[in-house]
């Protein structure tokens, strides 16, 4: 115990005499594949994999699919530079992808989740691809393949999705794994459970979503992928709708165009025609007028985001408010929005960056330690 305390030994008398499980954790993205090994919590090697462009090139305009063998070989040399074999994994967890709206959660890959994802009908996205390749690399093996609180996680009572135009319901898609894991690491750093605790938490990223969790419950949040919310350093954000559709109708952009304004060329990118939160910070600081203008009104609009939320809770207080994702590193954004939410009455906690590898190995922790049961995917969820 004294080498545990003096820092001298970072494994507990418990790591020594009960196994660590090794878990394969696999998050797709649009030009990487982010690729790491962990023996119990800690992380014993990791790789983002780049795809190059040139080796991406092939496979424009085609279903994501189509990359699973390139980037499934990817993952093996990974694994085969570590001096490891899938011999020495005891599971998989993938990144979850485009699914059916689901409750959150760690879930088997199974063949309903794998045609679903498979046939691509909710969108296409590297995500889709995590659930595939793990299941690949334990077939056979009875070893198991999990994917951890997807996009989709969807707990929100139907009176959040209703809006003013019946064929226009509200989708629920966010950052739910870092929003998740975010909220269970703030109830263990207090000693207690995330079906203890009310807490807001606002992923700030090139997409911003700012969630209500409620004892245990992802009750609600805006749809970060379509662009609802605040405006971010490469999305637009919620816009005036009558404005939208005199400019859809204008005949000024196609609709491939106004998509990519929506999401992957607007915000900052459109404001500023940079999505660097550092190179806008520089700017403010150097006395530009218009980016402390456009800096202003984005964490306005992420504090009014966060305050929106109060009714979710039904009156409940509010144990804190969290701040996470690459954003969160700046002290003088998370100072403005500690300012501009003080009335909440609640704490302001900052977790940066997007700790998603280390969510996905947890999930499938508590899985192969028993203290989570995972929950299988069918046509009835």
């Amino acid at each position: 115990m004294r080498l545990h305390h003096y820092g001298e030994w970072k494994r507990t008398p418990k790591d020594t005499f009960f196994r660590r499980h090794r878990v394969l954790v696999l998050n797709p993205g649009s030009t990487s594949t982010k690729t790491s090994v962990f023996e119990g919590d800690e992380e014993r090697c990791t790789e983002e994999i780049q795809h190059p462009a040139e080796a991406l090139k092939g496979f424009e305009g085609r279903p994501i699919t189509e990359q699973f063998n390139f980037r499934k070989e990817a993952v093996l040399r990974f694994l085969a530079d570590q001096g490891l074999g899938l011999k020495d994994i005891d599971a998989v967890a993938g990144r979850g992808g485009l699914l059916r709206p689901i409750p959150h959660g760690t879930w088997n890959v199974g063949e309903s989740m794998l045609e679903d994802l498979k046939a691509g009908k909710r969108g296409e996205h590297a995500s889709n691809l995590g659930a595939l390749i793990a299941a690949e690399l334990v077939a056979g093996s009875g070893k198991p393949a999990f994917i951890v609180d997807p996009v989709v996680v969807d707990e929100a009572d139907p009176k959040v999705k209703i809006t003013g135009l019946k064929e226009l319901p509200r989708r629920v898609i966010s950052h739910a794994l870092n929003q998740i894991a975010t909220a269970r690491r703030y109830a263990e750093e207090h000693e207690t459970f995330y079906e203890r605790i009310n807490v807001i938490v606002a992923h700030m990223g090139g997409g911003i979503t700012v969630g209500a969790h409620r004892k245990g419950r992802y009750i609600d949040v805006n749809n970060g992928l379509d662009g609802e919310g605040p405006f971010s350093p490469q999305r637009t954000g919620s816009l005036p709708p009558g404005q939208l559709i005199d400019l859809c109708f204008s005949g000024k952009y196609t609709k491939a165009e106004l998509k990519l304004l929506n999401k992957g060329r607007g915000g900052l990118i459109d404001l500023l025609g940079t999505a660097d939160m550092r190179e806008v910070e520089r700017r403010v600081e150097a006395g530009d007028a218009e980016a402390a203008l456009v800096y202003e009104a984005m964490t306005y609009q992420i504090a009014k985001g966060i305050t929106a939320l109060v009714p979710a809770f039904e009156g409940e207080a509010i144990d804190a408010i969290l701040l996470t994702g690459g954003m969160a590193r700046s002290a003088k954004l998370v100072g403005e929005l500690g300012r501009l939410t003080v009335a909440l009455g609640c704490g302001v906690k900052v977790y940066p960056g997007e700790n998603e590898m280390a969510a996905l190995a947890k999930g499938a922790l508590r899985v192969l330690s028993g203290r989570e049961v995972a929950k299988d995917y069918s046509a009835a969820n």
